[in-house]
């Protein structure tokens, strides 16, 4: 008896040692290369997620969707299929949390400055905790860029855009969006654009330039125009369950890894898309057009609809907010230049 009572007890010792000395496994999963931003940005939060866990937590990434599609990802996510994500702030619109669509609204962040006021401000950090009655944790915002516009013929105006068939993620304001513009929006998955542009399925698509370049884009499409109207963003999430079923000093290292790893991805979104944009015009398949100030404001006079089509959709007090943080931004940099 005391022979068993000792077996029974080396066995349970020896079972919790081996629970202690795996690691916990986080699966990132995310749909660009590992070239861009996002890639990077997911790549940085390995690194310093396995150290501060001292090999504690393992943190595998799939890049360029290797496990999951744009439309499949956030059902993964909400299974536990994985633990991570980073998609589009347009991914959350189909899956019930609309008011993230007011990112896609055209013009609605102008600047840099008006981005971050709203990310790391009380309107960003609202939006993230909508997020929860989904099964979701929102832990951060990762900068990609701002858009630009590509096609097989040139977008200088407004009316250059009519009749044609343009890419958009699955969102009801970039739908707004090319139809103000009098295209005809075609939702297709991120990693079938080059084929779908190769096959004429669409004419075109708007993205940021390191996206267009490090899927090569540029290779099937002629024309680009540096338009800057519209805005890619992604949250970094977590499923809920999982996160909070966490250890707390894991989670606590975790929260500063993530923490650090947001900061080099948004400092190097900038630098990321110049390099990729100067790799466009240097491969020479594609014209790079940078719209005049006259121009954009067309652009502009005739994407503002937008936001009173797309109001009862996302919400006219969130659309204000918005504006609200922009004009501040604006202000603010003018004092700053005096």
């Amino acid at each position: 008896m005391k022979l068993q009572s000792f077996v029974f007890v080396t066995t349970l010792a020896f079972s919790a040692a081996g629970w202690a000395q795996n690691p916990i496994v986080i699966k990132f999963s995310h749909v660009t290369t590992i070239d861009t931003p996002k890639g990077k940005g997911a790549l940085k939060f390995k690194e310093l997620a396995e150290a501060a866990t001292k090999g504690r937590v393992k943190v595998e990434v799939y890049p360029n969707s290797q496990l999951y599609k744009d439309k499949e990802e956030l059902e993964a996510l909400q299974m536990g299929a994985v633990q991570m994500l980073a998609p589009s702030l347009s991914k959350f619109g189909p899956l019930g949390v609309k008011e993230f669509e007011v990112y896609d609204i055209p013009y609605i962040l102008p600047s840099k400055a008006a981005l971050q006021r709203v990310n790391e401000g009380p309107v960003g950090k609202a939006l993230l905790k909508k997020l929860e009655p989904k099964g979701i944790v929102g832990l951060a915002y990762w900068d990609n860029g701002f858009k630009d516009m590509t096609s097989n013929k040139p977008m200088v105006k407004p009316s250059d855009f009519r009749g044609q068939k343009m890419r958009i993620q699955s969102s009801k304001v970039l739908d707004a969006q090319m139809r103000a513009l009098g295209a005809n929006p075609q939702v297709l998955a991120f990693s079938e654009v080059y084929q779908g542009m190769q096959t004429g399925v669409v004419d075109g698509s708007e993205n940021t330039p390191s996206n267009i370049y490090t899927q090569k884009m540029h290779e099937v499409q002629k024309y680009l125009t540096v338009s800057d109207h519209g805005y890619i963003g992604y949250a970094v999430i977590a499923n809920k369950k999982f996160w909070e079923g966490l250890p707390p000093d894991i989670r606590t290292a975790l929260d500063g890894a993530m923490r650090e790893a947001t900061v080099y991805a948004n400092q190097i979104a900038q630098q990321e898309n110049d390099a990729a944009l100067e790799g466009i015009r240097k491969a020479g398949k594609t014209q790079v057009r940078v719209l005049t100030a006259q121009e954009k404001a067309e652009w502009k006079k005739a994407l503002l609809p937008v936001q009173a089509t797309v109001a009862p959709r996302v919400g006219k007090a969130l659309i204000d907010s918005f504006n609200k943080e922009a004009a501040a931004a604006d202000a603010a940099a003018k004092t700053a230049m005096k």
